[in-house]
């Protein structure tokens, strides 16, 4: 039997076919073939002309779906078809989940075999793996794509509905999404706590202990507790305004810095007295192997990888067959893998490092797809790092690595050790009675710890499984002295921002959303401009705050967290084939009386929520998002602004895209408002007796000229009987005068300018390029210096050349500009490598070269030498890391364009087929 294996990639389809075998041929359908139209060009015409075309769904007759075949899979299909002549059975091998599925099932739709068709279903690609699968075929599971074809169709719904809201209401090509608005608000909600925190400022003692020459170690660090039994106040005893919190059973009593130094000053030589040794046995047990999203926040913690780099790692190692699936809900080992891990254990770290009985994962899942492995290593024994290094580099050794250690350590035994805390008693000379408290930790046997310790989150805090803090032995009525006590002053912090790893984990404990999804979700945000990154933290930009707005006041159900996390649920039902598609999406769409009860359907349908509101929406109030006192910040068409109303007279400010929010403060909005909004008057311009201002822009701070207002032109009596024109409308002499108005010239202020001390004379200078210097005796264009938005440059016609420098422009003389046309034009790398370096960096993680960061055309990027990457919005050249630079490399390697392939041989004409019409196909 000769049998056709379909795969989603490329990669797979090589590594497969070499297990199988001449019998086998294995082609690839590179992801999806078909899907909902993308907009109007798609739909075909014979249903152009249908109420429910512009979503591809028809909502009246069961939410068929219109599938278009895209133009760049037809060459695939038919690629396809021809494959499947001379073959005796189709074995549909994609992804083993509910996408896998339904890719399966469009190609089945597709493709129309007229033989047997089985899916073949692997969780590894390894020859054992590819093999069992083979011989453990099974039929299509039609609830899983239900499940899966539910989740698109809704989203369509979802974004073809609520998006031309926000289109009309906030600004064009935003979007909505039944998860990434959810997310987004997180992050918002997250900002606003931010920006109405009120830091409080308190005080403690830190003291030095001397336990005596006798003691290992003599000194250690002990911290004030109380003081006449009330509990010293710390950070968590103040609310977010600032103040103390009262009440509950143990109240804290705050010291300020007055009573903390009178306090330390009369501790001063007065004896101290051990009151209690508590000791505890110490037990850790180890972490669970990875599923998606903890490979996810683990990344991000101790790799400094992104969601979306994680995930296109792991794919490129799952697809050459190091890993095993990557998108799993799972932390079940195969008890292939349990001895493995067992195995390798006892052979790196000995017996006493693997316990008697294997260790056994489950958890219970909410909202979990199908139950697959955990992601670990592939194959019944496991490489090692080191055999796998001349074969995988860069970011999939080290993601590889990180996996290896985490499923080896998940099969040790446990760390062990004593936990020791101390508490010291003594009476101040001004007769307050204090505590003082120590805690330790020493680690007896290291257990896992030994190949693995989970990265602690920067923002959290806490401290390493593996850390240790000795103490001293002591024991009760012990006398001790303070070597040192030092008052320290401390201030309450903001809850901290979001990153990807923690905003990942908060979704997972929320129930919203799947682990596969959420690298796209984040992704999505940062691509709209919802959200950008300022180290690792992501900050939500103004636009953001207005669609959040928009959606909490007006769609608050559609961002409920508990109710996008039912929804989950009920699609979850789908799947399990306990809730019928048709039904709930009839109840989604029209509400609860035409469909299934549902919580959307309950919400009177997603149809009737935003048509009942559209028109209740007032743009205004929604792009204004009040900051403090009268002033608030509006989203404008061209971007966000500050304004406010003084004495009836209303003040704008350009707001720096760069701000982050909560940094808004009524100091930084103060600065804002001084800069004056037709600019600082730089003196009269001698030729023309214009004067000549300097600005900030949004695009930067530049210089101008203000032109005196051109007389009204007279305008011709109206006809007799004509209808008077309306107010505000131009006539046409109005129109002519407006088009003949001269335009100002203006210029930008380079690097080191500012708006606060640039001079009339550097403005002139400005004002005087585009410089006229000479013209080329041969084509006879004129050469002229240009100062343009990537730097200084020569133009001559349509031909362009960069000059080193901005003095260039003004001295550059017609012979050198002959000379350097005379050139071989560079460009890219090579025009790049001409000018110095902003900074140097250290070397990639990936490819071991020196990075620096260089000012290109389109601003400054990174390089290695081989790849650049610009840098984005929040990054800062004097600031960037060195692995956030290898990130902007990594990612910007992932977008590179694949190599074109040379053009396949024209095959032989033949004789035309009668044409047939075929219709689009529905379901």
């Amino acid at each position: 039997m000769r049998r056709l294996v379909i795969v989603e990639s490329g990669t797979k389809a090589k590594k497969i076919q070499a297990y199988l075998g001449k019998d086998y041929v294995v082609e690839a359908s590179v992801g999806h073939i078909r899907d909902l139209p993308r907009g109007a060009a798609d739909v075909p015409a014979k249903y152009k002309g249908e109420s429910w075309a512009r979503l591809g769904v028809d909502v009246d007759h069961e939410f068929a779906p219109l599938y278009i075949i895209t133009p760049e899979k037809r060459g695939k299909v038919a690629e396809l078809r021809d494959a499947m002549k001379g073959v005796d059975e189709v074995l549909l091998a994609t992804d083993p989940d509910r996408e896998g599925e339904a890719i399966a099932w469009h190609l089945l739709d597709t493709l129309k075999p007229k033989i047997p068709v089985r899916r073949m279903v692997f969780h590894e690609i390894s020859e054992p793996a590819i093999r069992a699968a083979v011989e453990n075929l099974r039929d299509l599971d039609q609830d899983m794509v239900d499940a899966q074809e539910t989740r698109r169709i809704l989203d369509r719904l979802y974004g073809y509905e609520v998006s031309p809201v926000l289109w009309k209401k906030v600004m064009p090509k935003l979007s909505a999404g039944r998860v990434q608005s959810v997310a987004t608000r997180i992050i918002v909600q997250r900002e606003r706590e931010r920006m109405a925190f009120v830091s409080a400022g308190y005080w403690d003692i830190a003291a030095q202990m001397d336990a005596g020459a006798d003691a290992a170690p003599r000194q250690f660090p002990s911290r004030l507790v109380a003081v006449d039994g009330s509990r010293v106040a710390t950070g968590r005893d103040f609310g977010s305004d600032g103040q103390l919190k009262t009440g509950g059973k143990d109240p804290a009593r705050a010291l300020d810095e007055a009573s903390a130094r009178r306090l330390a000053e009369a501790l001063q030589d007065r004896a101290l007295t051990v009151e209690s040794v508590e000791s505890k046995p110490y037990t850790r047990k180890p972490y669970p192997p990875f599923m998606t999203s903890t490979l996810q926040q683990e990344a991000g913690r101790k790799l400094r990888f992104s969601a979306d780099r994680t995930m296109r790692s792991a794919q490129r190692l799952y697809e050459n067959g190091y890993i095993t699936y990557l998108r799993t809900d799972s932390t079940t080992l195969s008890p292939s893998a349990i001895e493995a891990a067992r195995s390798q254990a006892r052979e790196l770290y000995g017996d006493a490092y693997v316990p008697a009985q294997p260790r056994q994962y489950t958890r219970k899942v909410k909202n979990a797809q199908e139950a697959h492995e955990a992601i670990r290593p592939a194959g019944d024994t496991f490489r090692t790092p080191g055999d796998v290094a001349r074969e995988v580099e860069g970011d999939d050794f080290r993601l590889y690595e990180l996996i290896w250690q985490r499923t080896v350590a998940s099969q040790m035994a446990d760390a062990r050790g004593t936990t020791v805390s101390i508490r010291i008693t003594g009476n101040a000379a001004t007769g307050e009675d204090v505590t003082f408290a120590s805690s330790g930790r020493t680690i007896t046997f290291p257990g896992f710890l030994k190949a693995y310790v989970e990265t602690v989150d920067d923002q959290a805090g806490g401290e390493a499984d593996d850390a240790e803090s000795r103490l001293p032995e002591l024991t009760k009525g012990q006398a001790l002295t303070a070597a040192s006590l030092t008052p320290e002053g401390h201030s309450t912090n903001p809850p901290s921002r979001y990153t990807e790893p923690s905003l990942i984990k908060h979704l997972e404990d929320l129930g919203i959303g799947r682990p596969s999804t959420y690298a796209t979700i984040i992704k999505t945000i940062q691509d709209r401009g919802y959200v950008w990154k300022k180290g690792q933290a992501l900050v939500p930009s103004w636009i953001a705050f207005a669609v959040t707005g928009l959606l909490e006041h007006h769609f608050g159900r559609l961002v409920d967290f508990d109710f996008t996390a039912a929804m989950e649920d009920e699609l979850d039902s789908i799947a399990s084939g306990t809730q019928q598609r048709t039904d709930w999406l009839t109840g989604f769409y029209f509400g609860a009386e035409q469909g299934s009860e549902g919580s959307v359907a309950r919400a009177g349908g997603l149809k009737k929520l935003v048509g009942v509101n559209l028109e209740e929406i007032d743009a205004r109030e929604i792009n204004s998002v009040p900051v403090f006192d009268d002033v608030v910040v509006r989203v404008g068409r061209y971007g966000p602004y500050l304004e406010r109303i003084r004495d009836g007279v209303s003040q704008r400010a350009n707001l720096p895209d760069e701000l982050p929010p909560d940094e808004l403060t009524p100091e930084v909005a103060e600065q804002l408002f001084s800069v004056p909004q037709e600019g600082r008057s730089l003196g009269v311009d001698p030729v023309t007796g214009h004067e000549i201002v300097a600005k900030e822009g949004r695009y930067g701070p530049y210089v101008t000229e203000i032109l005196p207002e051109p007389a009204a032109p007279e305008e011709a009596p109206a006809a007799e009987g004509a209808a008077p024109k309306k107010a505000g409308t131009k006539t046409a002499a109005a129109k002519k005068a407006a088009a003949a108005k001269p335009k100002p010239r203006t210029g930008s202020l380079f690097k080191g300018m500012s708006t606060e001390t640039v001079t009339l004379e550097d403005a002139l200078r400005l004002l005087s390029l585009p410089r006229l210097v000479g013209s080329d005796p041969e084509s006879g264009d004129e050469i002229t210096a240009q100062n343009g938005r990537y730097g200084p440059y020569l133009k001559k016609g349509t031909d362009s050349r960069s000059l080193t420098s901005e003095e260039q422009m003004f001295t550059v003389t017609l012979d050198e500009a002959l000379e350097i046309y005379k050139q071989p034009k560079q460009r890219g790398r090579a025009a790049a490598s001409a000018t110095p370096p902003l900074r140097e960096l250290g070397a990639d993680t990936a490819t071991k070269k020196p990075m620096v960061i260089k000012d290109g055309r389109f601003g400054p990027y990174v390089t290695d030498g081989e790849t650049n990457a610009s840098l984005r919005k929040g990054d800062v050249v004097e600031t960037l890391t060195d692995e956030r630079a290898s990130e902007l490399l990594a990612e910007r390697r992932l977008r590179a364009p694949a190599p074109k392939k040379a053009p396949a041989r024209k095959p032989a004409a033949r004789k035309p087929a009668a044409p047939r019409k075929k219709a689009p196909t529905t379901k």
